[in-house]
């Protein structure tokens, strides 16, 4: 019980830190290109992770470790990144947001894949009822639709939820923060030539919010965030701890609407609230 009980509160605290990383992505993504925008957070996330390890003095990773953080970095420190940073170019952050009402389906199912999870029956028919009403709403005409958008959010949540399940997996031998720090380092041989090849062309038209965008996703979205949030899949249970990611478009929209300015629509709300209905039955049968 008090295992668990850490789990669900590691796993509301990255909730909560993950919760402004679409909108920040947003403001970043309005002085920055997509590419730069994820090489970037990934190279800065990468060296306080590096600073960490050295200071810890961490041993390297195992040989048959790399495979897993491998599948780490290409879900959570460049697909789901890159994804949503291109997908934010078609839709606003309140529109996607939503869509991380797929992520604990997306989640439990590489949890069973990957981590060898078994829920019970009703715990997928509830986790499909969510999936169902994100899908209808992403098919709604509220205004702020983008087939393109949508496409590549949903192609962020598969990768994303790999990322997760896989981490998760590997956090419960080596540790949550030593598995995202392992996986940004991996990561940099690729991530360095890639922001040193779309270096802004002129640093004074990228405004201050960008910067503050920049930084939130590189410290908190990159970083900080996954020190909680694999500590609590991997305590609490990849697939019942992975429920609490439909409240993160809660705070999501709060913030796209409170700090952005976006139009929330009332299907946004009325989505969000199901969905939620649907992860508190689900979370009962996990």
């Amino acid at each position: 019980m008090q295992s668990a009980g850490s789990g669900w509160a590691n796993g509301l605290l990255g909730v909560i830190i993950f919760s402004g990383s679409l909108p920040a992505t947003r403001v970043a993504v309005g002085g920055f290109s997509a590419l730069f925008l994820t090489s970037a957070r990934a190279i800065i996330a990468a060296l306080i992770g590096a600073a960490v390890l050295g200071l810890l003095r961490q041993a390297w990773p195992e040989r048959k470790d790399i495979a897993s953080l491998a599948i780490v970095s290409i879900g959570v420190v460049v697909g789901f990144p890159l994804l949503t940073a291109l997908a934010l170019q078609h839709i606003t952050s309140a529109h996607s947001i939503v869509f991380i009402g797929l992520l604990p389906l997306s989640t439990a199912i590489f949890g069973v894949l990957r981590g060898g999870e078994r829920p019970r029956p009703l715990f997928w028919l509830f986790a499909m009822l969510g999936s169902a009403t994100v899908a209808g709403f992403a098919l709604s005409n509220d205004g702020s639709a983008s087939m393109a958008g949508d496409l590549l959010m949903i192609a962020a949540i598969v990768l994303c939820g790999l990322g997760y399940a896989e981490g998760a997996a590997l956090s419960r031998r080596i540790g949550g923060w030593q598995v995202i720090s392992w996986a940004l380092l991996l990561a940099l041989p690729l991530m360095l030539p890639v922001m040193l090849l779309t270096w802004p062309p002129a640093w004074s038209s990228v405004g201050a919010p960008a910067w503050i965008g920049l930084g939130y996703v590189s410290v908190f979205s990159m970083f900080v965030g996954f020190i909680f949030w694999y500590r609590g899949l991997a305590t609490g249970g990849i697939a019942r701890v992975g429920q609490l990611q439909q409240l993160q478009p809660f705070f999501g929209l709060a913030l796209a609407g409170f700090l952005l300015h976006e139009p929330v629509a009332w299907s946004m709300i009325a989505a969000t609230a199901l969905v939620v209905v649907c992860v508190f039955f689900a979370r009962r049968y996990a």
